[in-house]
């Protein structure tokens, strides 16, 4: 399915994802559902040197007509223990609420919730718990990540190969065409490519995590 962008909002987008397949950060990286610009599956692998290395935990991205003006609604579909999420999956990140700047690309955005990954706030906590044993038991804090390590391995997610290579078909499918005015015919359609890479076992992402 070809994507034609006629919007501000999805032409920035377009810009956003070429910028994740041109220059691709260490252990993030997203791409659009189902053909649908407009919302977006992420996948986060756990910083290295921390509780959380090894671990691959999908995300998903909403955003509005008002993007980059507004910020995205992000929510980890994978279960954190963490100080800064919620239990329904929402990130409490200042980026995404009154520190939100049109500024910030999607791949900023993901590489910032990584960092909260390993370096989170607890004077504003999500989850108050993981807050309390952050500060107090580290050592029982990090089992408790272990467990969501673990955890991300045996669910079904994206691995970043699949990704990567719905990101490559995307992108040169919409450089086929030199009509970026008209609008999608099929932006709500199903069954893209990103689709068919969320069908993946996390065997693979395990496998990519561990290696």
């Amino acid at each position: 399915v070809r994507l034609r962008m006629a919007t501000p909002s999805r032409r920035r987008l377009l810009k956003d994802l070429e910028k994740l397949r041109r220059e691709p950060a260490h252990g993030v990286t997203a791409a659009p559902l189902e053909d649908n610009i407009m919302k977006w599956q992420a996948l986060i692998i756990g910083p290295d040197d921390s509780p959380w290395e090894g671990g691959t935990f999908n995300l998903r991205m909403h955003f509005s007509e008002e993007y980059p003006n507004k910020a995205p609604e992000i929510v980890f579909v994978s279960s954190l223990f963490h100080p800064n999420v919620y239990k329904d999956g929402r990130i409490c990140l200042d980026i995404l609420q009154s520190k939100w700047s049109p500024v910030n690309t999607v791949q900023a955005v993901l590489v910032s919730i990584q960092s909260l990954l390993s370096d989170p706030n607890t004077g504003s906590p999500a989850n108050a718990e993981a807050a309390r044993l952050y500060d107090a038991d580290r050592a029982e804090y990090n089992r408790r990540v272990q467990r969501c390590v673990e955890a991300s391995w045996a669910a079904h997610g994206v691995s970043i190969d699949a990704i990567a290579a719905d990101d490559t078909a995307m992108l040169d499918d919409d450089t086929d065409s030199d009509d970026e005015d008209d609008e999608a015919d099929n932006l709500d359609g199903g069954g893209g490519p990103a689709a068919a890479g969320a069908a993946s076992s996390a065997g693979a992402a395990a496998s990519a995590a561990s290696s």
